[in-house]
């Protein structure tokens, strides 16, 4: 039974029962010899223990400290940022008192010591290209990543952080799409046909466009009629629901023969090798082995970007000399993959458009090679637009789709646009699902979607 099952338990005994959990611990892991005989005078230590080494998944606390901590999470909500305040409280800058606190949750949570070891590493050389020294600065980004490592990304608090990071992303969109609604709403005392052609002006206004605009207010006219109710009131419940379908994403096996293979796809200029990062570095913090293939080979600026990245982030990186065979490089990139015992393969891909067909077969050649290499893979083709670009996405979308069968898509620089009504357009459209969305530069910006919380920024 893991440390913090005890703890759930605790929560609903008597107080002794704290210690109980961190002596039980402390048996599990070795950390107790013979219990002593207390007849006796304890001897005086022989030394004075040598310090533990730099970055070692640290020493145990001493008994009291950790029966304080237990104390301290006993009475604590059973989320991450409240363990994380516990945790550090006390330790004003980076250190051993720090990494010590990291790696007792780690173990407490049931992480191998390789794990917290690594991660510690990782973050100790993280701060220090940063210049960080004080907990207060980089506490956020500690958070992040023990979410990421510990698969805690799910939890309450997490998903608040990600929510409120998604409606500042969105602030301009919304400011363009609510404000017009509200005026809307007040100047309407019912959901008729001037309220609905206002409304059809406000979609194109953000960049739905015409086809996904007139498809939407079908949707929402049925769903007024069903609800019984002309109540502008009752519009935005309705909007909400209706995008909350829209966003639905349907099951998928998620299950793939290792390595994971994902091709990305997508013109030049859209964030792709930027969001390969990104994916590379969110799949490191989640304790996998991150390879990255060089496959735009007409750029030699493409190779030289994602190297620099793969470097950054300690990820394995394959290349070909410049102007190689596309489909070369994933056949040997899968090839070292598999060889080398690689959890994921990120696949960079060309995006020229002024040669769209022989980029096209390109690409459809590159899944060929891949798939006899590797039986099912490329196992996701994941497009990266840019929305930012408006319509330009949705013919985009069209064209890769088509060609290759998209699977998925990440849509980039959604904090720059007052327009991001292409989000809508681009599901709706298509039926692909938006898995990922870009809201700033940072490594940690790239954020799961979720259309439940996309509608609910929208309208707030």
């Amino acid at each position: 039974m893991g440390f913090f099952s005890r703890l759930k338990k605790a929560w609903a005994r008597p107080e002794d029962a704290a210690q109980q959990a961190v002596d039980e611990y402390r048996r599990e892991m070795g950390l107790d010899g013979p219990e002593p005989d207390k007849s006796e005078p304890a001897a005086e230590p022989a030394a004075q223990a040598a310090p533990a080494p730099k970055n070692e998944a640290a020493p145990v606390p001493t008994e009291d400290w950790q029966a304080g901590l237990t104390l301290a999470l006993r009475q604590a909500e059973p989320k991450l940022s409240q363990w994380l305040n516990i945790i550090v409280e006390g330790v004003e800058e980076k250190g051993q008192d720090l990494w010590e606190r990291l790696a007792f949750l780690f173990k407490a949570l049931g992480a191998p010591d390789n794990e917290a070891r690594n991660f510690i590493d990782k973050f100790e050389a993280w701060l220090d290209d940063m210049g960080y020294q004080r907990v207060a600065d980089f506490k956020s980004e500690l958070q992040y990543r023990l979410a990421l490592a510990l698969d805690l990304e799910d939890e309450e608090d997490e998903r608040d952080r990600l929510f409120l990071k998604l409606s500042e992303g969105i602030s301009k969109t919304r400011e363009q799409i609510t404000k017009r609604i509200d005026g809307l709403l007040s100047s309407h005392t019912s959901l008729n046909d001037d309220f609905w052609e206002e409304f059809e002006e406000i979609l194109i206004m953000a960049d739905v466009g015409m086809e996904a605009a007139a498809q939407l207010m079908d949707n929402l006219k049925a769903r007024a009629r069903k609800a019984g109710t002309d109540n502008p009131d009752d519009f935005k419940d309705i909007l909400r629901e209706e995008l909350e379908d829209i966003f639905k994403v349907p099951k998928r096996i998620e299950a793939v023969n290792p390595p994971e293979v994902l091709m990305m796809v997508g013109v030049n200029g859209v964030g792709k090798t930027t969001t390969i990062a990104k994916l590379a570095y969110r799949a490191q913090m989640q304790g996998r082995k991150v390879l990255i293939a060089a496959g735009d080979t007409f750029r030699a600026a493409a190779i030289d970007q994602l190297r620099v990245w793969a470097d950054r982030l300690g990820a394995g990186f394959f290349a070909k000399a410049e102007g190689s065979d596309p489909a070369a490089v994933a056949y040997e990139a899968m090839d070292k993959a598999i060889s080398e015992g690689y959890d994921l393969l990120l696949l960079d891909t060309a995006g020229r458009l002024h040669t769209k067909t022989n980029l096209m077969e390109e690409l459809t050649k590159i899944q060929r090679v891949v798939g006899k290499k590797h039986e099912g893979a490329p196992h996701r083709n994941v497009l990266v637009i840019d929305a930012t670009t408006g319509q330009n996405a949705l013919s985009q979308t069209k064209l890769f789709h088509q060609a290759v069968g998209v699977d998925e898509i990440i849509l980039t620089k959604l904090d720059g646009t007052a327009k991001g009504g292409v989000v809508v357009a681009v599901t709706l459209q298509n039926k692909l699902p938006i898995t990922f969305v870009g809201l700033g530069e940072k490594m940690e910006d790239l954020r799961p979607f979720d259309g439940k919380d996309f509608a609910k920024a929208l309208l707030t």
